[in-house]
């Protein structure tokens, strides 16, 4: 049975000036209306019903829509709904490989109500003029809450500051997300100029410098044995220990983007003991991969690229001992042609919307690496606080914000059922223990699939 959408309402964006928020897709063709919702277990294995009103959740109601988990065959955990800080939706310029309705499409699915949108776009959102495009695009067409990124540098180019002071008002946070500050009084006076905002930098921690032409994998004992050009770890952590400086000397909000080495763990958790304001994420992939698991497919190509064992054990120790705040997709779709070609031959860049929750509880959750509430800490509660983004929760009076999922399936990964355009992920036929059957944003389905565990839908198919 095919999973029901919601539909989108027309947000325009186009009166001047911009609207003084961060903009976001609203969604029709459902009222939040009265909901009751019995049978499903919250992230401490409590139960108890959850009642929606308008949107926001109740102690008590009378009469609604009724959702009834307790005839379902699996154990279904009602959290609070996940927020992904690093995503690419590829509209405008590059839709081709993922629209700002297919990316959304693909985050409900996987649980998520709000999505953080990069820079790296055509036009770069470096102005309150290019980023129209991309505003108009996501009130048109968004299933869920986006909140764009804007650049830190014109046309991410790393030479001239972006317009800043007057982007900061409608976007999340600045970030040249793909690149990395090269020139170092670039990145001072861009430090500076962020932290008069007060939104947070988030950096792409790369050494172009260090990183040899044709650069693919990891560089080790994998990159040796197939005869690959290897990525050393010191182009992302000689960036991390540099910008570190810039932030005791500036204080701006600083957050790393998918860390993947030993070495920029030890740093940011340095930093962090120095009372430094940093913050930092990794993506599943590199929790749950190293490079001994890769094929020569560009499904396994991604930048920075999964490291070996040691680094991806100090990432498990950084998102356990809370390190590492937040867990990202870096959702990065292409065509299947752009990743046709092979490790050496493929863009960088994975899909992960759709199986970051289903695989964390699967491969984290599951195996006692953390707990439920520890994941809901990583992938909504901490994201929100970073990033001021809509609050999450269970709680009578929070808004009704929340992800059900469907714990003890038996289930794999099947890229061709994904609803991103994108379909290369290293996960392709792995099993899965968790699945995402409804989505709520402020009360309203983003994502239904309650059929597929036998539980009926009060909500009309859109």
């Amino acid at each position: 049975m095919t999973p029901k959408m919601s539909k989108s309402v027309n947000y325009s964006t186009k009166t001047t000036p911009l609207p003084q928020t961060v903009c976001f897709g609203r969604m029709s063709g459902m009222d939040s209306g009265n909901i009751r919702i019995s049978g499903a277990l919250d992230d401490f294995g409590g139960c108890r019903p959850l009642c929606v009103r308008d949107g926001r959740l109740v102690d008590f109601l009378s009469d609604g829509a009724l959702i009834d988990f307790s005839g379902s065959p699996f154990k279904v955990l009602a959290l609070p709904a996940p927020a992904d800080v690093h995503v690419h939706l590829r509209e405008p310029g590059f839709e081709y490989k993922e629209t700002i309705a297919t990316g959304t499409a693909a985050a409900a699915a996987g649980g998520f109500t709000d999505v953080c949108a990069m820079p790296n776009l055509r036009p770069v959102p470096d102005s309150t003029e290019s980023l129209r495009p991309q505003l108009d695009a996501i009130g048109s067409s968004a299933r869920i809450r986006v909140h764009p990124y804007g650049a830190i540098t014109k046309g991410e180019a790393g030479r001239e500051l972006a317009d800043i002071a007057g982007l900061a008002p409608y976007v999340v946070a600045f970030s040249d997300d793909g690149k990395g500050l090269q020139d170092e009084g670039v990145a001072r006076e861009a430090f500076a100029a962020v932290r008069e905002t007060g939104k947070p930098l988030a950096a792409h921690c790369e050494v172009e410098s260090l990183v040899p032409s044709g650069g693919c994998v990891h560089m080790g004992a994998f990159s040796d044995a197939r005869s690959l050009v290897g990525i050393p770890s010191a182009s992302e952590w000689r960036m991390v220990e540099r910008d570190l400086g810039i932030v005791r000397d500036t204080g701006v909000r600083y957050h790393v983007c998918h860390v993947s080495t030993k070495e920029s763990v030890e740093l940011i958790r340095a930093a962090k003991r120095d009372g430094l304001p940093v913050t930092c994420e990794t993506a599943p992939h590199y929790l749950i991969l190293r490079d001994g698991d890769l094929a020569d497919e560009g499904r396994f190509k991604m930048n920075p690229p999964v490291r070996g064992a040691d680094d991806r054990d100090a990432l498990l120790e950084g998102i356990a001992d809370g390190t590492i705040d937040c867990i990202a997709t870096d959702h990065a779709p292409h065509s299947p042609s752009e990743k046709g070609r092979g490790l050496a031959g493929s863009a960088f860049g994975i899909v992960g919307l759709e199986t970051s929750l289903p695989l964390c509880a699967t491969f984290l959750v599951k195996r006692g690496i953390f707990s439920w509430p520890q994941l809901v800490d990583r992938m909504s509660t901490r994201p929100r606080a970073i990033f001021g983004l809509p609050p999450a929760g269970l709680s009578a009076g929070s808004g009704a914000n929340a992800v059900f999922v469907a714990v003890g399936v038996d289930d794999k990964v099947d890229p061709g059922k994904f609803l991103s355009k994108g379909r290369a992920t290293p996960f392709a036929g792995w099993p899965l223990a968790a699945r995402v059957v409804l989505t709520l944003i402020d009360g309203r389905p983003a994502y239904d699939n309650l059929a597929s565990i036998g539980v009926r839908s009060p909500f009309p198919k859109p």
